[in-house]
């Protein structure tokens, strides 16, 4: 009966994989490509540094939109809880969505203020601690609501 928590936790897992692999990525390929526009580019062998940066970019813009994807999904399944809880979910979804906007509309590294690249750093960290809170609070309190409530996939599924 209660399949919310599972779910979430599940989908929280998703989203620390997907944010540890990407920024992994990301960080890993902007100093390649840091390293390449030191160098000169006698480096025949290796990606050109405007390619490793569109890829970088590219990279980013995808996970920054599974990472809204996986968001989407927790805000909509905890419909019922406190606002409190709810209203964090919201501005959690807000901020990856202005993140994912940021990195959509770049061209390169130089589009990305380095406030953006600070601040998107800040940004995750906050919604991970809110993904952290959610689970303690699900963990601790069952909302009667999931037991028995009016959810239109409980009802879809009869």
């Amino acid at each position: 009966s209660d399949l919310a928590l599972p779910q979430i936790e599940v989908l929280k897992q998703g989203f620390d994989q997907k944010l540890q692999e990407g920024q992994e990525k990301v960080h890993q390929m902007w100093l390649d490509w840091s390293r390449k526009s030191l160098k000169d580019s006698g480096d025949e062998s290796s990606a050109e540094p405007e390619e490793m940066e569109s890829l970088a970019l590219l990279l980013a813009c995808k996970i920054t939109q599974q990472l809204q994807t996986t968001c989407s999904k927790i805000v909509l399944a905890i419909q019922g809880l406190p606002s409190s809880l709810q209203n964090k979910g919201q501005q959690s979804l807000g901020a990856i969505k202005e993140l994912y906007a940021a990195f959509s509309v770049a061209n390169s590294f130089q589009d990305l203020s380095s406030n953006v690249l600070s601040q998107s750093q800040r940004k995750l960290a906050v919604i991970r601690e809110y993904m952290e809170e959610l689970l303690d609070y699900l963990k601790n309190n069952t909302p009667l609501s999931w037991l028995v409530g009016p959810s239109q996939e409980a009802q879809s599924s009869q």
